[in-house]
């Protein structure tokens, strides 16, 4: 199945990765469909469900086989599924003799779902890679600046110092607990999808739960503790595993694009002069990939609520529920491709001006230091007093553009040793503790 942007010739390199892309698009899943037939019949075979030369016929036959889109499409529309007419061109292609042995005992959802699994665990491939590589350029980004002076910011305003290190690693951190999260996802999700027509495998007599563990060791796939034609949780978890990936690579994005304002220019998306050029204004140069990140983002948690939606069905098989993963996760899966592919670009080529971080930390005046100011004075007065005074302080230093602790030594006459203040480039805390352990924790595999 195709989809928006990822079947675009003009949006998909943008928001989605190739490689992702061909694994949703109608080719590769009609492919995988065949797949599944071939290894179902090659297991009944082996195990003498099914005559071993007509398993054998449907594996030779099928090497060739060449589907009508056009005329499946056609029967998709009559009857709601491609399977239906999927199987009749594959029975057809086969001959008589064989042909009635194609989808023995199975149902269109155990093709369609066990299908769907595959190609997600191919894209799983691809994600991993994105994610190990961006794991790794942050890693080193952090290591090299766990000494460069920056603004920390809240509510967007200046709060106190911090190092570029540390903010790297708040980038980082979530991506380390994404990986985690994959490994114990992974066997929930990556789970064969057999129970004919009613999840009970009636049609496979006694051999039902045998066929079902040959068909997932043949295809690379475990096996559920029953089908779950109805119980869609595990999609919609790996679903939210895939908003949570983008949601934190849109925390990055967004810090990328807050950074690179032209009144900050802490940081550049990329020093390549042919990224984010405007079609008017020379000066120009957008953070383009940072905003593709975002919407991507934006776009997966929106997507979220229906993948949520479907995970109400009816009785043993449902009327709509499963239409709508269809719509919906391979979207998802998409955009997080795109999103990690950017990402891994950004975090590749992402500039990083030092200089202008010291200089924007310099430019406060000292404010940077009203809390350690604040904490001095409140060992000789009272807390609220001293607040007070450092409140007061700050508003002489920005009229007269002096600095915080020269003037709070002007109109304070108390008994403080101002030589125990910090400088900004001190006043970091546990910033370089906490950044070696995430450091660490992702050189770890």
């Amino acid at each position: 199945m195709s989809y928006f942007p990822g079947d675009s010739k003009i949006f998909g390199r943008l928001f989605n990765d190739e490689r992702i892309t061909e694994l949703f698009s109608d080719t590769r899943y009609i492919s995988t469909l065949v797949e599944v037939e071939i290894a179902l019949a090659k297991v009944q075979g082996e195990l003498g469900v099914i005559p071993g030369d007509a398993a054998e016929r449907i594996k030779a036959q099928t090497a060739s086989f060449q589907p009508d889109l056009i005329r499946l499409g056609e029967v998709t529309a009559q009857q709601g599924f491609p399977v239906v007419g999927l199987i009749q061109q594959l029975r057809e292609h086969i001959g008589e003799e064989a042909a009635s042995f194609v989808h023995w005992g199975a149902t269109t959802q155990d093709i369609i779902d066990t299908a769907f699994i595959l190609r997600i665990k191919h894209a799983l491939t691809v994600i991993e890679e994105s994610l190990s590589s961006i794991i790794n350029q942050l890693s080193e980004l952090a290591d090299i600046h766990q000494g460069t002076l920056m603004v920390a910011r809240t509510h967007l305003q200046h709060a106190l110092p911090t190092t570029f290190g540390y903010k790297v690693a708040t980038w980082l951190a979530p991506l380390l607990r994404h990986r985690d999260r994959l490994v114990e996802l992974r066997p929930r999700v990556l789970v064969v999808q057999l129970g004919g027509g009613a999840g009970t495998l009636a049609s496979l007599g006694d051999q039902g739960s045998t066929v079902q563990k040959a068909l997932a060791t043949e295809l690379g796939l475990g096996i559920p503790l029953l089908p779950w034609h109805t119980q869609r949780d595990s999609l919609a978890e790996f679903a939210g595993w895939l908003s949570l990936v983008t949601g934190s690579l849109g925390k990055l994005a967004l810090d990328v694009i807050l950074l690179s304002q032209t009144e900050i220019s802490e940081v550049a998306e990329s020093g390549n002069p042919d990224y984010g050029s405007s079609s008017t204004m020379p000066q120009k140069k957008n953070p383009i990939r940072s905003e593709a990140i975002l919407m991507s983002a934006q776009q997966n948690a929106t997507l979220l609520g229906g993948l949520h939606q479907s995970l109400q069905q009816e009785h043993e098989r449902g009327t709509h529920g499963w239409q709508l993963e269809w719509m919906t996760l391979p979207q998802m899966v998409g955009l997080t491709g795109g999103a990690l592919r950017n990402a891994t670009t950004v975090t590749r080529e992402i500039q990083v001006n030092v200089e202008r971080m010291r200089q924007n930390a310099e430019k406060s005046n000292g404010v940077l230091l009203a809390e350690p100011a604040c904490l001095l004075l409140s060992q000789v007065i009272p807390r609220e007093e001293a607040a007070a005074l450092v409140k007061k302080a700050i508003k002489i230093a920005q009229v007269e553009e002096e600095h915080l602790i020269d003037v709070l030594q002007e109109i304070v006459d108390l008994d403080c040793d101002w030589s125990t203040l910090p400088t900004e480039s001190n006043y970091l805390g546990a910033a370089k503790t906490f950044t070696d352990r995430i450091i660490r924790a992702a050189n770890e595999t």
